[in-house]
């Protein structure tokens, strides 16, 4: 290698740090702030309309999973210069294995792909909503506009998928983290049928339930032994179901209701009457209509019944709901605040991966505020990333047996 040509390497690789830096700056600025304001925000921001785009006929044309529907360019969200976003629908499968519609979003750089095509993000959202309305690619920013901006100017593509009866006419699986995890997988080939310039290798990362449902993508796909599939992303914590609903602390109007409305979406034999008193069925009639959540605090008899917790279907619900059963196919990368009280929670959780034999790294950060470890952990899941997406090991926090 010439004097020059090192030079320029070194150039290039001071270059590539500034913009990373510059993205991260803005991100970190952008999401720690729309973080706390984000409820706030979508009570007064109306979302966009709900089109024909996402309509489809009644019953739904067969199609196999992952088998693109249609897919349209749209300029209508708030996102930087650079960023091209592209509405698309797609097959999925219900909890039930009926053939069902999901709807998403597929944002890539608004350049030249790069040999190969650009390489994927799976997104995995977090909860926000059983409504159509609900559906992420109706709101203006995408609920994580700075993020997924951020990944795209570093040179991948994101492809995210808004879950079934979000946005389309089926119904919605609520949390429920095997549902969630089959439609982010089957958005991946679906996103390529798309846009051709999309590479064949992907990692999937989740926020919120949407971790959980990247987890759960991981332990699917030791099944599906897809060998583009990377790796999977959790951050800012990681919980079972059930654990959202351990201590009087965690509950709201909406956890309470939420919870009727998941098992009755996987089982649908469940009566929600079951479990809910008759001001928490008042409520459950109205899901459907509104995406806006009531975080008060509850005790639980206000809206759930005493023995809520012994009903089988609730049990089986929890249980299905459950990380760490199944080894995972790729390594992980868990970002959690280590003053979170969940943080027992997602110790618990990643040393069962661990056990099992899953490759985890496990970082914690000081700050407390989702949306500030989110930003505080860019860096270490961009270096994650990029590691999985030249073949490079990852680093692992699990004991070595």
């Amino acid at each position: 290698m010439t004097k020059n040509e090192s030079e320029c390497r070194t150039l290039g690789r001071v270059l590539l740090a500034l913009a990373f830096c510059v993205s991260l700056v803005c991100f970190v600025s952008s999401e720690t702030t729309a973080q706390t304001a984000r409820s706030a925000q979508r009570l007064k921001i109306p979302p966009l309309p709900l089109t024909k785009f996402y309509d489809t006929p009644d019953p739904l044309p067969a199609g196999k999973p992952g088998e693109l529907i249609r897919s349209m360019e749209f300029g209508g969200y708030d996102l930087p210069i650079g960023v091209t976003a592209y509405r698309f629908l797609y097959h999925s499968r219900s909890a039930a294995g009926e053939d069902v519609a999901s709807s998403g979003v597929i944002l890539v750089p608004y350049k030249k792909a790069p040999a190969g095509g650009w390489p994927a993000i799976a997104w995995a959202h977090e909860a926000n909503g059983v409504a159509r309305q609900c559906a992420p690619s109706l709101q203006r920013n995408l609920q994580h506009g700075p993020l997924l901006s951020m990944y795209v100017n570093l040179g991948y593509a994101v492809v995210a998928t808004d879950y079934s009866g979000l946005g389309t006419k089926f119904r919605n699986a609520g949390a429920d983290s095997l549902s969630n995890a089959w439609d982010v997988i089957y958005a991946i080939p679906a996103a390529r049928s798309a846009m051709h310039e999309l590479g064949s290798k992907w990692v999937a990362i989740g926020t919120g339930e949407g971790g959980r449902a990247a987890v759960t993508v991981a332990e699917l796909e030791h099944g599906l032994h897809d060998p583009n599939y990377l790796g999977s992303i959790a951050v800012p914590r990681l919980a079972d179901l059930q654990d959202r609903y351990e201590t009087t602390s965690t509950f709201s109007t909406t956890s309470a209701l939420q919870l009727a409305y998941g098992v009755k979406s996987i089982f649908p034999k469940f009566e929600v009457k079951e479990i809910l008193t008759d001001p928490g069925l008042s409520l459950y009639e109205k899901m459907g209509q509104t995406c806006d959540e009531n975080s008060q605090k509850i005790e639980p008899e206000t809206f759930l019944t005493p023995n809520w917790r012994n009903n089988p279907l609730v049990r089986q619900y929890f249980s299905r709901n459950r990380l760490g059963l199944t080894p995972a196919a790729g390594p992980l990368f868990v970002a959690s605040s280590a003053d979170d009280l969940s943080i027992k929670v997602t110790n618990r959780i990643v040393a069962q991966l661990c056990k099992q034999g899953d490759r985890v790294q496990f970082q914690k950060y000081p700050e407390y505020d989702p949306g500030r470890v989110i930003g505080d952990s860019v860096t270490d899941q961009m270096n994650w990333i990029q590691a999985r997406f030249v073949g490079r090991v990852t680093p692992s926090d699990c004991p070595t047996k």
